[in-house]
């Protein structure tokens, strides 16, 4: 049987730092997109939706900077 999950063995990485470097890339392209869906409720004067949308682009980059950290540290930088 054939596991259709990357296991390390095609990228050389071991699953938990794939995805940690996964989950980094993946905070820092959502907090790119926040900024577009902040710009866009803006653009339609909707002030509420643009705040949420800047509070999940803050969540984006603080989840980026714990995991750059964590990743900071196991690489003994």
């Amino acid at each position: 049987m054939t596991s259709s999950t990357e296991t390390g063995e095609v990228s050389g990485t071991k699953d938990k730092d794939y995805n940690l470097i996964w989950y980094i890339d993946a905070c820092l392209s959502n907090a790119l997109r926040m900024k577009t869906y902040v710009q866009d409720a803006e653009r339609e004067n909707d002030t509420e939706l643009a705040e949420l949308f800047r509070k999940a682009q803050a969540d984006s980059r603080k989840g980026a900077e714990l995991g750059k950290q964590l990743l900071r540290s196991r690489l003994g930088g």
